[in-house]
């Protein structure tokens, strides 16, 4: 089953430590648990193939969800992948990110 580039990419995360990245054209998203690398760099040039947007390298992280309690009951908070997606030297900024690290 083909995923849908808007099911991958949930939202950009917006951050100090990801506006240092973007002067570096290094921008950070909270993806799908289970998107692996391939589908990330083919939904980032897909939604913003408008800007002629070109990914070198994408790398993942994944926390766990934090133990939470109110009174008897516990649970966890959801899981949550990350995406640090690196564009090509000759690729052009994300628009959506432009005017924010300065």
């Amino acid at each position: 089953m083909k995923k849908n580039a808007y099911d991958i990419i949930k939202r950009p995360i917006l951050t100090e430590k990801a506006y240092e990245g973007i002067e570096d054209k290094r921008y950070v998203f909270e993806v799908d648990i289970h998107a692996n690398k391939a589908e990330i760099k083919a939904a980032i040039e897909t939604v913003f193939a408008d800007d002629g947007v070109k990914v070198e390298k994408v790398n993942t992280l994944r926390t766990l969800g934090k133990m939470k309690r109110q009174g008897r009951t516990q649970g966890r908070t959801p899981e949550t992948k990350k995406a640090y997606v690196t564009l090509k030297k000759d690729s052009k900024p994300i628009k959506f990110f432009e005017g924010m690290a300065q």
